[in-house]
């Protein structure tokens, strides 16, 4: 048995990361699909339809005993229904960054930067509002060039400055103490974020959701076996991969495997 972690492409692996350095023994199966990356610019129904697939795939091929969404656009739409479809437990990255950042943030303002599908799902605003026990405000910022920047290796160049200051100068001025990475590629920016706003109180899911994992009725003491999986040859893949995780065994898979499920 062991724990399986899908995202719609690369930005997963920081999630994978965090969870391999944590559970060191943990046999973790990651699949990141490549071949229909990005999912946030798809329809609800189309990434609902793409994490049923990723899903069964893991859930097929090594028997999983729980599913980790490390993809915020799927987490968005998909969690609830994976979550009744599925008979393992299902973890997304919305409801423990949300609650993190609700315990950190001090005067209750929080930036929530992502994708045009998470932050068009409002999945963070009312996950936030759900949880909070005070008034808060929220303010919301799409950063579609975050991604290719990251996958192009630009990550710490005056590019990326400059694009990281037009992005979040604006919610920034609103006053916010806390800012959600609302992305899993987005950690991989933290530390550029951090030098330009050095007062801002981080959330990156890839680390606190690994509260969420240890509550887990599963075996954690296993062969400590790390697979890879994706859906299509990708050079921006094994870039960051060599990054985030380095020489860990990625095996391309045809994406019909995943659209006959």
């Amino acid at each position: 048995m062991a724990i399986g972690i899908f995202d719609s492409g690369i930005g997963g692996l920081t999630v994978f990361k965090s969870v391999a350095e944590h559970f060191p023994e943990l046999d973790i199966y990651y699949l990141g699909d490549t071949a229909r990356v990005p999912y946030g610019n798809k329809s609800k129904d189309t990434i609902i339809r793409y994490s049923i697939e990723c899903s069964q795939f893991l859930i097929n091929r090594f028997e999983i005993e729980a599913l980790i969404i490390a993809c915020n656009s799927a987490s968005s739409y998909s969690v609830e229904i994976l979550k009744n479809k599925l008979n393992i437990p299902v973890i997304g990255v919305i409801y423990p960054g949300s609650k993190h950042a609700l315990e950190v943030s001090k005067n209750g303002k929080i930036g929530v930067i992502g994708t045009y599908a998470t932050i068009n799902s409002n999945s963070y605003k009312k996950t936030l509002i759900e949880l909070s026990e005070r008034e808060i405000q929220i303010f919301q910022k799409p950063c579609p060039l975050f991604v290719p920047i990251i996958e192009e290796g630009m990550i710490d160049s005056e590019i990326t400055r400059l694009i990281v200051k037009e992005y979040l100068q604006e919610i920034i001025d609103e006053g916010i103490d806390t800012l959600i990475l609302g992305c899993t590629h987005y950690p991989v920016l933290k530390n550029v974020i951090k030098e330009i706003y050095p007062d801002i109180q981080i959330v990156d899911s890839s680390q606190v959701i690994i509260d969420d994992i240890k509550k887990l009725d599963i075996n954690f003491k296993e062969n400590g076996i790390r697979h890879i999986f994706i859906t299509d040859e990708s050079s921006s893949f094994h870039k960051l991969k060599e990054i985030l995780v380095g020489d860990v065994k990625t095996e391309k898979i045809e994406l019909s495997e995943l659209c006959k499920l």
